[in-house]
């Protein structure tokens, strides 16, 4: 405290201004400021070293001390040494409270440290570094330009007072000027020093002006930038004001027009259940205690539009005339007896009870056989909306219930969406491909599908983004599926299913003469006058150019024909015929050529019939047998079932054969080939097939070419029942085919052939492989 004291005394006693020693105490300042020639700068002392210099400056070297800029305390006292340093003078200290001191300084001149006179106070030698310069028309440009930019990014700053700036630009010296721009520039501590270690004033300016270019640059960009944000708070600031008063004068005058106003007149306008008016009424008064311009405000809006807008009691009154649904049915499509007899049923319960709940159909069938076609007729026949509802992909649980109305972007799910396109609350909405959802880590779609599919709770669906339980009892749902095993069992327990077949040819005839051909031929503006097509080509085209369980690739074919007719007759033609003979100039060569079936009996070659997800497939079993040692050998990329029925058919064929055969057995591999290996084939229908090539083979009796065989094999040589016994004989019947073996217990699935396939396909029913060999295999029944 003394030595504070003695400081404050010494600063107050000691007046006027005398030559500069050649020695004079060191002081550090750590982290700034850098003192500049002609300038006056106060220092905060704290530490024990500069008091000490301070005081022994002030009471031995007539107050001069020789001030250096040191970045931090990590640097050693030599590099600061070696620095350009200021000489400057003690002006006044002042004891402050907190018994720290306030010192301040006015520099002097530059000058560097020669030697280290003394260690403790620091006393150096000094050296000064005067400039010598004449003036001249550069540097009087130099002076003109750093005192325009100067005020230039004085005006920017706003940092300093017209007294300031005035005095600066009464300096006319070089050197003077310099010392007093740097001084006052805001940039960091290590520029200022750069800006003191030059010493001539013309060099010295010329970096000064280069910083005060570049400062005013960045300046002039965040005055602009601050312009543009500060415009656009006003006009906010001013709509929003503005709209207060509106919303004032308009309340004070009595007018009715403010949004809350409006959302409440409509909500009166409205018949909805009890809970969604309170809900609306709720939503409302939130909304006008909202600021208007408030996220929060806009996600209100959002929910009040969907809510208000949604069809809660609106009912569109559906048809229950029979004869106009039944027409609408038989002009749409052609067959398709069980799914038009499901539907007339649901008009006659609907016409006796309006209490009874819609039934969740599903039509599962082959692609192409016109189950979303039919879903359309349906509710053209029932006079109702139709929306529909792709699923196949489909991975995501908020796409069919929604989004939280807590993030961003929430939105309510497809069935709420479709239901606000219908604008009513009966729609036919059909589910497309339910057999293809998918499952990933955002949910189980099939599982959100329960509660809709479920006419127990589908009464109170509730989506996520509504919040409130909506009635989905009188929506007719109608689902589409390719399978029924890929679809999960809880949901499939909820929907009734009806199965659509394959076609027949003489079906696939009438589809492509009566309704596929017509529809083109109006697409394409073409007369019927003047386009004529053979039925012999319609039926060609069925035969050799398709291959299908349903009317796809029919229509594609037709599509061709009758563009072709097109370019003939805009080419010039009167009349454009297609006969059998001109397909092939249209079409190109025959694509089906009937290659798995047999020309002519043959050893160990077996023709099989198959299901797939396409309608029924004829396939070829050949067996072979070589030297070997019993093994037996499949090939043909055989599933794991099929792999079994081969490895069981082998053992009915060696009871079947007997002793007498049992070395050809042991001493011979036997090789079971399927042919079209690059598709994969299971199921058990292919056993007694593979029974009979296997026996073919060892007995060496050929089979039948006219005749297929479907059924499964038991280790005791029995034949079960098999599944798609209408699409196998279609396939049979397409294949030319004239006799198919069949299991007898498959005798009920006769009657949903058509008669005119029963006719030219003669069906024999087997029950075990005695019958399956004898009616197969042409050898004498002797030999029985």
């Amino acid at each position: 405290m003394r030595k504070f004291e003695k400081l404050e005394r010494l600063a107050k006693e000691t007046t006027g201004e005398k030559s500069i020693p050649k020695i004079v105490p060191f002081v550090r300042l750590i982290g700034g400021p850098v003192v500049f020639p002609q300038t006056v700068v106060p220092v905060h002392v704290t530490s024990e070293e500069m008091l000490s210099a301070l005081e022994v400056s002030i009471e031995s070297y007539n107050k001069y001390v020789l001030i250096a800029y040191q970045k931090d305390a990590s640097m050693e006292i030599q590099a600061t040494l070696s620095n350009t340093a200021t000489v400057c003078t003690v002006l006044q200290a002042v004891h402050l409270p907190d018994g720290s001191f306030r010192v301040l300084l006015e520099g002097k001149v530059r000058a560097r440290v020669k030697n280290i006179a003394q260690e403790q106070p620091l006393l150096v030698e000094i050296e000064l570094r005067r400039s010598k310069y004449r003036k001249s028309k550069k540097i009087e440009a130099l002076i003109r330009s750093v005192r325009d930019n100067f005020l230039k990014y004085a005006r920017y700053t706003q940092r300093y007072s017209p007294e300031m700036i005035e005095g600066i630009l009464r300096v006319d010296d070089a050197d003077k000027l310099s010392d007093l721009v740097a001084s006052l520039l805001t940039i960091s501590n290590d520029e200022k020093q750069l800006l003191l270690e030059e010493i001539h004033p013309t060099k010295r300016l010329e970096k000064i002006l280069e910083i005060l270019i570049r400062e005013n640059e960045l300046l002039e960009i965040e005055h602009q930038l601050d312009s543009k944000v500060r415009k656009r708070i006003e006009e906010t600031q001013k709509e929003f004001f503005l709209r207060e008063k509106l919303r004032a004068i308009s309340e004070e005058l009595g007018e009715k027009d403010s949004e809350a106003t409006q959302l409440r007149q409509k909500l009166a306008s409205l018949k909805l259940p009890d809970h969604v008016h309170q809900k609306a009424l709720l939503e409302i008064q939130r909304l006008e205690r909202m600021s208007p311009y408030s996220a929060e405000a806009t996600v209100v809006r959002s929910y009040l539009d969907w809510i208000l807008n949604l069809p809660w009691e609106t009912v569109v009154q559906e048809n229950d005339d029979f004869r106009y649904a039944q027409r609408v049915l038989e002009e749409s499509h052609f067959g398709l007896t069980e799914p038009k007899q499901r539907i007339l049923e649901f008009l006659a319960v609907r016409k006796r009870s309006k209490n009874a709940k819609a039934p969740i159909l599903c039509l599962v069938g082959p692609p192409g056989v016109g189950k979303t076609s039919l879903g359309r007729a349906v509710a053209q026949a029932l006079n109702r909306k139709f929306v529909r509802m792709s699923l196949g992909g489909l991975r995501d649980e908020a796409e069919i219930k929604g989004h939280r109305r807590t993030y961003v972007g929430a939105m309510p799910g497809r069935i709420i969406q479709l239901i606000r396109s219908a604008q009513c609350k009966n729609p036919v909405m059909l589910l497309d491909e339910i057999d293809k959802l998918a499952v990933s880590f955002q949910g189980d779609p099939a599982a959100a599908l329960l509660e809709i599919l479920d006419p127990e709770q589908n009464k109170e669906f509730v989506d996520h983004y509504i919040e409130l339980p909506f009635d989905l009892s009188q929506v007719l749902f109608i689902t589409t599926a390719n399978m029924t095993y890929t679809i999960p069992p809880a949901l499939l327990d909820r929907m009734e299913i009806i199965e659509i077949e394959s076609y027949t040819e003489q079906e696939k005839f009438v589809i492509g003469e009566n309704y596929i051909l017509p529809k083109i031929l109006s697409e394409h503006n073409v007369d019927e006058k003047v386009f004529k097509m053979s039925d012999a080509a319609i039926m060609k085209i069925i035969r050799s150019y398709t291959r299908e369980a349903g009317v796809r690739q029919l229509t594609r074919n037709l599509e061709k024909v009758v563009r072709t007719a097109v370019l003939g007759l805009e080419q010039g033609r009167d009349r454009f015929v297609v006969n059998v003979r001109g397909l092939s100039k249209i079409l190109g060569p025959e694509r089906n050529m009937d290659l798995h079936a047999l020309s002519e009996p043959e050893v160990g070659a077996v023709q099989g019939l198959a299901w797939t997800e396409y309608g029924g497939a004829l396939v070829l079993v050949e067996c072979a047998l070589m030297p070997g040692k019993g093994n037996l050998i499949l090939t043909g990329r055989l599933g794991e079932t099929m792999k079994e029925s081969a490895r069981i058919a082998l053992s009915v064929a060696r009871a079947f054969c007997g002793p007498d055969a049992k070395d050809i057995f042991e001493n011979s591999d036997i090789h079971i080939n399927v042919p079209e290996g690059a598709v994969p084939k299971d199921g058990p229908s292919a056993g007694v097939t593979m029974s009979v090539a296997i026996i073919s083979s060892v007995l060496r009796k050929k089979v039948r070419s006219d005749t297929a065989m479907t059924g499964e094999i038991t280790l005791r040589g029995k034949v079960l029942g098999v599944g798609g016994v209408k699409e196998k004989i279609l396939a049979a019947h397409r294949h030319n085919i004239q006799r198919v073996l069949l299991p007898k217990s498959n005798e009920k699935d006769l009657v949903k052939l058509p008669k005119g396939v029963l006719r030219n396909v003669e069906i024999i029913l087997i029950d075990n492989i005695e019958q399956a060999v004898r009616d197969s295999c042409l050898w004498d029944r002797q030999d029985f």
